[in-house]
């Protein structure tokens, strides 16, 4: 059959020479390799592309409600003078700074470390801008926390289970004076902490100046604030946006949530589970394991804030003050043998005398 007769058969070039036929199959490798480098090169190219897109979209839409809220802060001087209007019209200012903060949750994953960074500190300002308004514009009696419990320096924290708790000044007047109109945990003892929130309006809680206590938190949220923490045992559903933690000290949390953040954290012990990396700042003798939680209806509340999946990020933790390429000494993996099994945070098993729900 005549070539012409079936285009799809290709003449192969024969040499009688060896030399020409090697030098013939080089020319034939040099443009197959050639061809290929071309697609690998594309390939990339429009990966590169794709991860830029990202990252300009993100950024793009974090500066459009940054200058919002701004927006927001600055007509504040005009605002109503009324307190409870007032009060109205910070929480507004609150829940869009917390929107903002869930955005770089969800997208930090493929984020340089830079641009979480720079935004982490963007939101940071923001609330400092808006705590400073409220107190000037709506101004309460302050209150400090004196920690009276002195407590011997050992190791790394221990589990127990149950708490063995220590009674306290609990009244009802000094309750008022110790906490503010936010919801939250502060300023306590020695005490088991609950609050569930399913069916509850709450986006943001707090828990600061605890000294020797457990605070189970029942049902998802969407930013948790941890302040100031010393020989806790923190127990926490799914959170939608971010966690901030700073100043504890030989502690054990126990979370799930899209972004973990740590700072000054001393001698405790974090059971995560997390979409995006952990990240640690000014913090030493750290460790790290997965999340190990259940309650009643958490694998429903795990799924309604994406957190039904493990994604293996609670070992892949980053030190931001310390940039070597080697690992960081501040952080390290709980050893197996060491690790708590999962914890029961069910509600009947903590009402007593020394539990306070709110």
């Amino acid at each position: 059959m005549d070539d012409k007769e079936n285009p799809t058969i290709v003449p192969q070039t024969e040499y009688s020479d060896p030399d020409l036929q090697r030098k013939h199959s080089l020319m034939l490798e040099r443009l197959s390799n050639r061809h290929q480098n071309r697609l690998d090169n594309s390939l990339r190219s429009e990966s590169e592309s794709s991860s830029f897109e990202s990252t300009s979209s993100f950024l793009s839409r974090f500066s459009e409600m940054k200058r919002s809220i701004e927006s927001q802060l600055a007509d504040s001087q005009i605002a109503p003078s009324d307190p409870a209007q007032l009060k109205i019209y910070f929480e507004k200012i609150s829940a869009s700074i917390s929107d903002l903060e869930k955005l770089v949750a969800e997208n930090s994953y493929f984020l340089p470390s830079y641009d979480v960074q720079s935004s982490l500190k963007t939101i940071s300002d923001l609330k400092q801008t808006l705590e400073s308004l409220n107190s000037q514009l709506n101004p309460k009696k302050k209150f400090a926390f004196k920690n009276k419990a002195s407590k011997k320096e050992s190791g790394f924290p221990e589990f127990k289970e149950p708490l063995v708790s220590k009674r306290t000044d609990t009244s009802p007047e000094k309750t008022r004076l110790t906490m503010r109109d936010s919801p939250g945990f502060r300023s306590i003892v020695g005490q088991v902490l609950f609050k569930e929130f399913r069916g509850s309006e709450v986006g943001e809680f707090t828990i600061s100046d605890l000294d020797s206590c457990e605070v189970r938190l029942i049902g998802s949220l969407r930013v948790l604030f941890v302040h100031r923490l010393k020989n806790c045992q923190v127990y926490v559903g799914p959170v939608m946006g971010s966690i901030h933690i700073e100043e504890v000290e030989g502690c054990i949390f126990v979370m799930a949530s899209h972004q973990i953040r740590i700072h000054n954290a001393k001698r405790s012990d974090f059971y995560l589970r997390v979409r995006s990396r952990p990240i640690i700042e000014d913090s030493n003798s750290v460790r790290f394991s997965p999340y190990c939680l259940t309650y009643e209806g958490i694998e429903k509340d795990l799924q309604h804030a994406s957190l039904d999946n493990e994604t293996g990020n609670w070992a892949n933790v980053d030190d931001f003050k310390w940039l070597r390429a080697t690992q960081s000494p501040n952080w390290s993996l709980l050893p197996e043998n060491q690790r708590i099994k999962i914890v029961d945070i069910s509600t009947q098993e903590i009402k007593n005398d020394n539990t306070q729900v709110i």
